[in-house]
């Protein structure tokens, strides 16, 4: 098991990411930022469950950072990514700038992609990533 401080900490009884083999797998991955679980771009919903404006880029951009440090606490880098599952809770809304922002960091890297509509998440976000990557020393 795998957990880095830098990263916000889980929601439940699982690691930031594990190794098995010559593959790092990431456990869900969403926007909250370490040590005050702040949601850059703001929450999708007020304790209440009332919906509040949100920036989808925001949330994207601080998901693709969080992946970040946990791939490197785990001896990786971004550019080892090789798949990435992605959840967004409203799609029709959100696809176009999740995709925006993911594109400016992935299409160099080419891993490959599924993005998935979801009813909600465990937090009041509104994406997160699942990732697998390469671990540093194991050869592309």
């Amino acid at each position: 098991a795998i957990s880095s401080a830098r990263a916000p900490a889980p929601v439940g009884a699982y690691p930031h990411a594990r190794r098995v083999g010559d593959l790092l797998y990431l456990s869900g991955v969403g926007p909250r930022q370490a040590g005050t679980n702040a949601i850059p771009g703001g929450p999708i919903r007020d304790a209440s469950g009332q919906a509040l404006p949100y920036d989808i880029e925001a949330q994207t951009r601080a998901v693709i950072e969080n992946v970040r440090v946990i791939l490197e606490d785990a001896g990786s880098s971004l550019d080892r990514v090789v798949d990435v599952t992605a959840f967004l809770v409203d799609m029709d809304r959100d696809f176009a700038g999740y995709n925006g922002v993911y594109r400016e960091v992935f299409t160099a890297i080419q891993a490959t992609r599924t993005t998935l509509a979801v009813s909600a998440l465990p937090t009041p976000i509104a994406v997160e990533f699942k990732v697998i990557a390469l671990p540093g020393d194991v050869p592309r």
